[in-house]
């Protein structure tokens, strides 16, 4: 019996011994990341004992991505060593609300990001449009309010499902209410299913509409000053800004629908469709967000500063 169980016992150890050695590097890496960004505009608040909406932005999101790795972190590994861990303690539900808190808080907050560049650079002369534009840095923290709010609703509703997880309940149901009680968690379980993916498909909305409508006003403003021959200062800004909005367009279109697959596929087993899924979710907090260091020039000089000096560091030895 021994002889016959050690080989597939040492195939999934293997495998989940590989796949968290993967999340960690990705993980760690995304916490680094997003944790320069917290440090830089922490110092800059201290500084100037103010930040700007922008800024007010970023913190939250780098804020709200490295809890979210790692609580991610943490769930992946007792999902891979320890799953009966996962199914059978309290504690690890809690850990799980706070995982999908802090992952909407993400999604929500990025989103947020994404309409205020839109309505900041965008040039469009509609009147409710101009109304935005003079009124967002009085909406950046009542948008920000909301979506933690919203993070916060979707985080209690998944703690309250999970006590329903049919590996709790089926064990000491007997079994004339085997049927009642799998309707009831099927239900129940469908309605989680909605609601996250209602809150995906609102914020994925949200940065479509805004990416377009940016990427349709640079692309507009650059034809202009091209058809006119006109030397614009601000000709590169706009490029680089097309640049960075469409990757992030594109990399937010494949993190939606890693998102919406992860709903799909939640109850099958693991194989390597799910986990190159995972790797994926893993790695877009991190990647996006030295996207966006460098894209504002205040977190791209500090990094080439941090960068320069190591250099000078490692070189002198």
């Amino acid at each position: 019996m021994e002889a016959c169980h050690s080989p597939q016992q040492s195939n999934v150890t293997s495998y989940g011994a590989t796949t968290v050695a993967i999340f960690t590097l990705e993980v760690f890496a995304g916490m680094w990341i997003n944790a320069f960004i917290v440090c830089v505009l922490c110092i800059a608040w201290v500084k100037k004992k103010t930040l700007n909406s922008n800024e007010k932005i970023l913190l939250l999101l780098g804020c709200s991505r490295i809890s979210y790795l790692c609580l991610l972190w943490v769930y992946y590994f007792l999902s891979f060593f320890y799953p009966n861990y996962i199914y059978n303690n309290t504690t690890v539900q809690v850990l799980g609300t706070f995982a999908t808190f802090a992952n909407y808080s993400s999604l929500l907050v990025s989103a947020c990001l994404c309409g205020f560049y839109c309505i900041k650079i965008a040039n469009f002369r509609n009147s409710f449009f101009i109304y935005l534009k003079v009124k967002i840095d009085r909406m950046v923290p009542w948008l920000l309010l909301g979506s933690e709010i919203l993070a916060l609703a979707v985080g209690i509703i998944a703690y309250n499902l999970t006590e329903a997880a049919p590996s709790k309940n089926l064990t000491v149901t007997p079994l004339e209410s085997f049927w009642e009680t799998s309707i009831r968690v099927d239900k129940r379980f469908s309605r989680s299913f909605f609601l996250s993916g209602l809150g995906y498909a609102a914020s994925f909305m949200a940065v479509i509409f805004s990416a377009v409508f940016l990427l349709f006003s640079l692309w507009t403003h650059k034809r202009k000053m091209q058809k006119n021959s006109m030397k614009d200062l601000s000709m590169d800004a706009h490029i680089r800004a097309m640049k960075s909005i469409l990757s992030f367009l594109v990399m937010y279109s494949i993190n939606f629908v890693c998102q919406i697959l992860t709903i799909i596929y939640e109850m099958e087993e693991k194989n390597i469709m799910t986990l190159l899924i995972y790797i994926y979710l893993c790695a877009f907090p991190g990647v996006h967000s030295l996207i966006l260091i460098f894209s504002n020039p205040k977190l791209e000089k500090a990094l080439l500063k941090i960068l320069s000096c190591v250099k000078c560091d490692f070189s002198m030895k």
